[in-house]
């Protein structure tokens, strides 16, 4: 057997669906086997390889069982003369193995090979070729003279950066997320070392390779996609620790003396520092709007202040009193701020329409609460509601400057992924567009572009006018159908339309998922029709929100409902919707093989049937069709209907 590719795949099912179709056409006309590793995946990759790639051999881990160990369980059962050692979120071209293996079949002082790989945008991914990390390398890296210094010899060792990007070269260190190795160089070097669970052993089978007298090579005429940072993200304190400790192992085990002392130091230092910048990032990421957000509102409340002051208010004794302004306003803030987060409002490619809903949602709790405030904190409804119009203008204006100025990537519409082209044959793109509609998109405009051209509904133009499209329509996102193109086509199209900075995702046949990626530090972007509808972000969202305007209204009209059941059950039920704990509608208890986490309900779906005595499986069938199909309404009918029993 020429061939055995190792896969190991953990919880990315739709990244490795991709890629098996990938590799099931590279394979073609070779003496091929494909094996997949799954660490104990709980995301239904095990049944989607039962139900789509029968043909792939599967070992089925009951435990985590890290990247070294995984693979080496495949290479010791490996029959073909090369290795490869594959990540599940990569794509191949189709000629990528025979080219890769001709290229070893005559380089037979080749021990192990890599190849260029490309991100989700079709950019260059500088880890495809890299030096060895010795301290003196690790140095620049890390107080970055690498990237000042691109094109020296000195400075530039960690990726190799001085070599030619399309040129094949020898190189010190392979990417494990393709590495393709001859199998009795393997023999010779010995398996990946287990003590690393993840990182560091492409690095340190790669310099065992060289210790051993063989090369390492950069090849440069074939080309992957690899989506990078699915299963863990970069910027995490986990990868920082993670990463870091394979550096330790790598240090004791390959160097001594000085060398091991000082790589040791820089990496203890490295920890700290990556770990510091970690925390610090993640946590600016979270708060910067909402902090910039708070400022400005409380700069236009105070000029609200006073201007009502000047020219409403005529007595000096009937002025704001200190309270107003520091409790009150920064309470309606904070609501304010508060509804608008749960309308979507704080999420990148947000609408208008979602900071005046939160705005309104949030103006309307406040006054009811200022209906029942005694008249000492009843300051003023005017400034209520001119503090709503003041926060949604400033809301507004601020988003839209930062969406001008493209601030940390900040975008203030829907546009980004709300339009659409579909590049296939007819039947396979209509079908792919299918898909998008049934997502939770909602799609402003979907074009279909044919490989030849055709006259038909939806079909804008032919492959060869894709360009001259992207620009007339506007088009935010292209979706390759992969069925019909090749990854070569598809890796090189993405090369040639780098200039018009869209998005691009592929669809794989058959399936109901479309992938891509929008950077190389950020996960996949993947677009799957909904089944479980009441799992979507928007429909939690839109569940909570009623969640709290039926609280609200129940502790309003307490003094009527409490009594037809325990007033303490009543208003325990009413502050643990508020604070989260629970839902005024869940999944009955009974189903115990329900996957989906919700919060335990009040009442259950069977509340809103009529009859009393329901059986397990209509329980079931119940908790299905509520979950997979989830309307607010339902939510309400079943609330009204039980109105009586809000301290259950």
């Amino acid at each position: 057997m020429k061939l055995s590719v190792v896969i190991v795949n953990y919880n990315v099912e739709h990244f490795l669906e991709q890629c098996l179709f990938a590799v099931e056409k590279a394979i073609q006309g070779i003496d091929a086997e494909v094996c997949v590793v799954d660490n104990n995946s709980v995301d239904g990759s095990l049944l989607m390889l039962t139900q789509r790639f029968s043909w792939v051999k599967v070992i089925a881990n009951t435990e985590n069982a890290g990247f070294s160990k995984a693979n080496n369980q495949a290479i010791r059962e490996a029959k073909g003369e090369y290795v490869l050692l594959l990540n599940p979120d990569t794509i191949v071209e189709n000629d990528t193995f025979s080219k890769t293996i001709s290229f070893l079949d005559n380089h037979q002082d080749a021990g192990g090979l890599g190849v260029t790989m490309i991100d989700g945008k079709g950019k260059f991914l500088p880890e495809s070729k890299r030096g060895l990390p010795t301290p003196e390398v690790a140095f620049y890296k890390m107080f970055g003279l690498s990237k000042l210094f691109k094109k020296s010899k000195r400075f530039g060792k960690y990726h190799l950066t001085y070599l030619d990007k399309d040129q094949t070269h020898e190189v010190d260190i392979l990417s494990g997320a393709f590495m393709m190795l001859r199998a009795k160089t393997l023999n010779i070097t010995g398996l990946l070392d287990e003590d690393y669970f993840m990182y560091g052993e492409d690095i340190d089978l790669s310099y065992r390779i060289t210790q051993a007298g063989f090369k390492n090579y950069y090849f440069a005429d074939t080309k992957i996609i690899h989506y990078k940072g699915e299963s863990t993200k970069k910027g995490s304190l986990n990868y920082v620790f993670v990463f870091y400790n394979a550096m330790r192992i790598f240090a004791r085990k390959h160097f001594s003396g000085n060398s091991k002392h000082l790589f040791l130091t820089l990496i203890n230092f490295a920890i700290y520092l990556r770990a510091t910048m970690s925390i610090i990032k993640r946590f600016a990421q979270k708060v910067w709007l909402p902090i910039t957000d708070f400022v400005l509102i409380f700069g236009t409340m105070f000029l609200l202040k006073g201007y009502w002051e000047e020219t409403v208010l005529s007595h000096k004794s009937s002025l704001f009193p200190a309270e107003f302004i520091q409790i009150a306003i920064p309470i309606y803030i904070l609501v304010w701020m508060y509804s608008v987060y749960l309308t979507n409002g704080y999420r990148n490619n947000s609408k208008p329409s979602n900071i005046v809903k939160g705005v309104a949602f949030g103006t309307i709790f406040i006054l009811v609460f200022y209906a029942l405030m005694p008249e000492s904190f009843r300051f003023s409804r005017a400034m209520i509601v001119l503090g709503s119009f003041g926060t949604v203008f400033v809301m507004i204006l601020w988003r839209l400057f930062l969406n001008v100025l493209k601030f940390n990537n900040f975008s203030f519409s829907d546009d980004s992924s709300g339009r659409f082209l579909v590049v296939g044959n007819v039947e396979e793109a209509q079908r792919v567009a299918d898909v998008l509609r049934k997502t939770n998109l909602n799609p402003e405009f979907i074009g279909l572009i044919t490989l030849e051209k055709e006259i038909f509904p939806e079909v804008i133009g032919s492959i060869h006018q894709i360009s001259e499209i992207i620009s007339i329509y506007n088009i935010k996102e292209v979706v390759f159908c992969a069925k019909d193109l090749a990854a070569n086509q598809i890796i090189e199209m993405m090369g040639k339309l780098q200039y018009h900075q869209i998005e691009y995702k592929i669809a794989p046949p058959e399936s109901l998922s479309i992938i891509g990626s929008s950077s190389i530090n950020t996960s996949g972007d993947i677009y799957v029709i909904q089944v479980n509808a009441i799992t979507t972000k928007q429909n939690k969202r839109n569940k909570r929100i009623l969640d709290v305007v039926i609280s609200i209204m129940a502790i309003i009209i307490s003094p009527i409902l409490m009594w037809f059941s325990s007033p303490i059950k009543y208003y325990r039920n009413c502050f643990n919707v508020i604070l989260s704990k629970r839902s005024w509608v869940g999944l009955h208890p009974v189903q115990k093989s329900s996957s989906l986490t919700l919060k335990p309900g009040i009442f259950y779906p069977t509340d809103g049937f009529s009859i009393k005595l329901v059986s397990d499986e209509l329980i079931e069938k119940a908790n299905n069709v509520y979950s997979h199909d989830y309307k607010l309404a339902l939510d309400l009918k079943i609330v009204l209907k039980s109105i009586t029993k809000l301290g259950r």
